[in-house]
């Protein structure tokens, strides 16, 4: 099997664009590797570890959004349903819980081959709908994981459609 990808732009990153985007925010943020690029973002509900790795041997840029805290080991089996829920409802990415760290992710990833790369509005929106999402789901997490709420009940009230300022 024959591997393909362009040779055309091999200098290409788009964690450049990023960190670009999150120099421009004020968030903090380090550059560990070429290939890596991770920050600490301020969510409405707790802070979240952005994690974005270029892969340039497959052209793809991996984006995983965690919440700041882990899940105890008993209330694990409770939110696979919850899980299963929210993804059927995701239209972009997806949330999982990572077994070695135990900590929900929203993950999804950029497939930049053959292309010109990632615009920065691209990153943009990755990185706003990803947060959105976490701060969306975050009290139906909560509520399960500490509430001892039925996945359903949770699921509910985190769709539901808020009117007017309280």
């Amino acid at each position: 099997m024959t591997t393909l990808h362009s040779h055309e732009n091999q200098e290409y990153n788009p964690l450049d664009v990023a960190e670009a985007l999150f120099e421009s925010r004020d968030w903090l943020f380090d550059r560990p590797f070429e290939e890596e690029l991770i920050a600490d973002i301020a969510g409405a509900w707790c802070h979240y570890r952005v994690w974005c790795a270029w892969q340039p041997d497959l052209e793809v840029m991996s984006f995983s959004c965690s919440f700041d805290s882990k899940v105890p080991d008993h209330s694990i089996a409770k939110l696979y349903p919850l899980l299963g829920s929210i993804n059927e409802k995701m239209w972009l990415g997806h949330f999982d819980i990572c077994s070695e760290e135990k900590l929900i992710t929203f993950r999804h990833a950029l497939l930049l081959r053959g292309g010109k790369g990632a615009t920065p509005e691209q990153i943009e929106d990755l990185i706003d709908i990803a947060i959105h999402e976490c701060d969306r789901f975050y009290p139906a997490f909560q509520s399960v994981i500490w509430g001892n709420e039925q996945f359903n009940q949770a699921l509910e009230i985190a769709l539901m459609d808020t009117v007017g300022e309280a």
